[in-house]
């Protein structure tokens, strides 16, 4: 059957590309030594594709089981990605978006969305996608991702097929591109990568490959000699090639003379510019010395918002409107952010003092709702706990976007509220950061975790195949019972996550589950694993049916 892209392979790729950076994040910030070293090319992609996911997510909302036009979809994702961008990389990316929606967005002759768009569409989409993006940079320069972007499109040209084979061409044009950058940019070179923005975007058309034919696509620049992934080191660059301090990104509602007016002012004050998007909103990225003259340009063209100036040198960011005033209160040394389900377990650990992020079933937060938590919790060091395994990109992102800010962030990998308490319960602000964050990383390792749901629908699980109304029990992740009755499956989860043994057993129970649960299961603790302590709490609404951990 042929390979279309429709709404619903646009929103899968979106979701395989988070995927994608999420993972190869790390190995992109170490290897990001142009324009300028800072680490952070990785997590720009990321914040970039996230923001453009959670846009196309949100066409779907309330539609399903119908699904928007391919237009609506690649229309928001170029959308989210221009006022998501970051960084100069994750600019060029939402151009590059750009330029595909203005192929595959396009309206029909009749006024009509088009449902999909074939093979020939997709390499035009490419095409269009490369022009765009140099286009949009005031000074290209090859070696970089623009020179991948052309690569993937002209490898695109001359592939026939649908739209899996077109974009497997892409994808194979842009890795060999890629691997060329090294000895096109003396930079790249002289430290042994790959261009950082080249692989960010090797990624993101390894998962379109993946969007629209299923298989799973192993990024080839990740195994070769140019990728390395510890920090790179650029003791022999020349001294003028510095560049400028400060990094400016702000998006501007303005109109075409004036964003015209624009690039020529900022052209003159410094570099790397690049300024994406159209009808009346822009994405502006430069490289400045003079970060206030930068911004008022933005005023005299429009109305520039959510500005963001970063130092390269101090290693340290602020948001216009959001920097710290002289004499405001002092930052504290140290606090914990976790994010919690229920507003039960919200309160439980605000009495403990952390700050926290309330997520719903569903609807995971963003990594900028844990970069807001983080600045709230007001603070030089923080321990952050996602508490859920999905959660793991994204906290890493947020984590990465609070460092250049100035916070000293450690990310414990909880994959589960009651592993999040049990670090709590170790959590001591007053000894040093690293011995604080050892004890609570292995209080939260040494916590099982378990829970019970209620099945959707039937499907297979590592248990045997559950029907819809089934009662799941969870350990660790995955389903390892299956029953009807919530009690009696309850006992049967507790019994084997104690089978190994434990000191401490902790029940959160959902707003909905009777408080003879608990006493039943303390009884039951109580009379078949002496000397165990169990502890109750209220997860309240949103959370999960019964979260259960075993220290």
């Amino acid at each position: 059957m042929p390979q279309n892209v429709d709404a619903v392979a646009v929103r899968a790729w979106c979701r395989l590309a988070l995927d994608a950076l999420g993972g190869a994040r790390e190995e992109i910030d170490a290897i990001n030594v142009y324009p300028v070293a800072d680490g952070d090319t990785g997590t720009n992609l990321y914040l970039t594709v996230e923001s453009a996911s959670r846009a196309v997510d949100a066409v779907f909302t309330g539609l399903e089981p119908a699904r928007p036009s391919l237009a609506e979809a690649m229309r928001a994702m170029a959308h989210g990605a221009l006022i998501g961008a970051r960084g100069n990389s994750g600019t060029i990316l939402s151009q590059l978006l750009r330029g595909m929606a203005q192929v595959l967005g396009a309206d029909t002759r009749d006024g009509r969305d088009p449902d999909h768009a074939d093979g020939p569409t997709l390499a035009v989409a490419l095409r269009r996608a490369a022009e765009s993006a140099y286009q949009a940079v005031a000074h290209p320069v090859e070696g970089t991702v623009l020179t991948v972007a052309t690569a993937a499109a002209d490898a695109a040209s001359g592939r026939g097929g649908d739209c899996g084979a077109v974009a497997r061409a892409a994808y194979d044009g842009a890795c060999r591109a890629l691997e060329a950058t090294t000895g096109q940019l003396a930079v790249l070179g002289r430290a042994g990568v790959v261009d950082a923005g080249g692989r960010g975007l090797v990624a993101v058309l390894g998962a379109l490959v993946g969007a629209l034919s299923g298989e799973t696509v192993l990024l080839k620049a990740a195994g070769s000699g140019h990728a390395r992934v510890e920090p790179v080191e650029c003791a022999d660059t020349a001294a003028d090639e510095a560049g400028p301090a400060f990094e400016v990104i702000y998006l501007l509602e303005a109109g075409d003379a004036a964003v015209g007016r624009l690039r020529t002012r900022l052209d003159g004050l410094g570099d790397s510019l690049v300024v994406v998007g159209g009808d009346g909103l822009w994405n502006v990225h430069v490289h400045v010395d003079d970060a206030g003259a930068a911004v008022e340009a933005g005023v005299e063209a429009g109305r520039p918002h959510r500005i963001r100036i970063t130092h390269f040198g101090a290693g340290d960011a602020h948001t216009a409107g959001a920097a710290q005033p002289p004499g405001e209160q002092e930052r504290t040394q140290r606090a914990v952010v976790a994010v919690v389900p229920g507003e039960g377990l919200a309160g439980l650990y605000t009495e403990a003092g952390a700050t926290t992020v309330l997520t719903r079933p569903g609807e995971p937060p963003a990594s900028g709702e844990l970069v807001e938590a983080i600045r709230r919790a007001h603070a030089r060091e923080v321990v952050l706990l996602p508490n859920d395994a999905e959660l793991r990109h994204t906290a890493a992102a947020a984590a990465e976007q609070a460092r250049t800010e100035g916070v000293r962030v450690a990310l414990i990998p909880t994959r589960s509220a009651v592993q999040g308490i049990a670090a709590l319960a170790v959590h001591e602000p007053d000894r040093r950061f690293d011995e604080d964050v050892v004890a609570m990383t292995s209080a939260a390792g040494a916590t099982r975790y378990g829970e019970l749901a209620v099945a959707e629908r039937q499907s297979w699980t590592m248990a045997g195949i559950c029907q819809a109304g089934d009662v799941l029990g969870l350990i660790d992740g995955d389903v390892a019972v299956i029953g009807d009755e919530t009690t009696d499956t309850a006992r049967t989860v507790l019994d084997r996550m104690l089978a190994a043994g434990g000191e401490m057993v902790t029940l959160v129970l959902g707003e909905s589950v009777p408080d003879s649960l608990a006493d039943e299961l303390e009884k039951h603790v109580r009379e078949v694993h002496l000397a165990v302590d169990t502890v109750v709490y209220r997860g309240g609404r949103q959370s999960a049916l019964l979260l259960i951990g075993v220290e």
